[in-house]
This record gives structure tokens, sequence and C-alpha cells, in this order.
């Protein structure tokens, strides 16, 4: 990659990076109760640098 990165590919890479964020822990309270789970079981998208790449 690049050094100098355009602003279009700067966009893709931090929503991409936003995607991996687990969910906050009272919506995990407020989805399943007071079982325990991990936060990261309901957020929209899963990825990983090391899985999958980003398609720029």
């Amino acid at each position: 990659m690049t050094r100098n990165k355009s602003p279009k590919l700067k966009k893709q890479l931090g929503k991409a990076s936003k995607q991996t964020v687990w969910a906050p822990f009272w919506t995990v309270m407020k989805k399943y109760g007071r079982m325990r789970v991990h936060p990261g079981r309901h957020t929209h998208v899963k990825r990983s640098w090391k899985r999958t790449n980003i398609k720029v």
C-alpha cells in the first residue's frame, strides 16, 4: 500500500475498522438477558484483518 492514502481509501478503511468493534455491553444484556454472552456475538459484520481482506 502506498504511503499517502486517498480520502476515498481512508473512508473505506475507517468503515471497515468500525465493523469489527464489539457491541456495547448493555445491548448484550438487553438482547440475551442475564446470560453470559460474548459482546462480539451480535455485531453486524465479523471481520478479521488476518482472515479476510478488504477489496479496495
